[in-house]
């Protein structure tokens, strides 16, 4: 499987992820998304006003300067370990 393939995949499984995933790991996947999808941040920053997009718009820029195929890769080991730290959570209960 190439890299574009697995990273459509992991896509996929992201949206699967449990309710009580942090806000800090969505953002941090939403920012390698964008930037594996779009590239470096185009738009400029959300007003103050706008919590949510402000918060999305910096774990974009965060990610600024990864090639796609980086942001790509990361992308992918960090959907592997939610998945992880899930399965390890959903077996402790």
């Amino acid at each position: 499987m190439g890299l574009q393939e697995d990273f459509e995949d992991h896509a996929e499984k992201a949206k699967t992820l449990p309710e009580n995933t942090s806000n800090e790991s969505k953002l941090i996947l939403y920012g390698l998304y964008k930037q594996a999808t779009v590239g470096d941040v185009n738009t400029s920053r959300p007003g103050i006003f706008n919590q949510r997009d402000r918060a999305k718009w910096d774990a974009w820029k965060a990610v600024e300067g990864k090639s796609k195929e980086e942001a790509m890769s990361d992308y992918i080991t960090k959907v592997k370990q939610l998945q992880e730290e899930a399965a390890a959570a959903a077996g402790a209960s």
